[in-house]
């Protein structure tokens, strides 16, 4: 009689749900590093990160946006947001995808910082 093939099991370094929301936080932390240039407001708060998607195998995706398309920084802040996400602990890779839908707005600012920054 032949052996039976062996199924592979879940893989053992595969992160669980908690262990991926550990890893949104700490990715979250090291966006708020990255401050937008005209803004006094990191790019977490100021709401130009509309996703951090945390796969089980450690890699980050990231939606992000930016004030307006002609923002003076368009080629170089998603790149800082990259590799702020790339620098959190459990992280294995990061990708940022630039978005242009939903457009900003400063309604996805927190109500907070729009009293920090006069926005009212």
């Amino acid at each position: 009689m032949p052996e039976p093939i062996p199924t592979p099991g879940p893989d053992p370094a595969a992160l669980n749900s908690i262990q991926r929301s550990v890893v949104e936080g700490e990715v979250i932390e090291a966006i708020r590093t990255v401050y937008d240039p005209e803004i006094p407001v990191n790019v977490y708060d100021l709401g130009l990160i509309y996703a951090v998607d945390v796969a089980e195998d450690g890699t980050v995706a990231i939606k992000m946006t930016l004030t307006s398309p002609a923002c003076p920084v368009a080629g170089t802040l998603p790149g800082e947001v990259e590799a702020a996400a790339r620098s959190a602990p459990g992280v294995k890779d990061a990708t940022v995808e630039l978005v242009w839908h939903p457009p900003f707005s400063i309604d996805r600012i927190p109500e907070h910082i729009r009293l920090e920054l006069g926005f009212f």
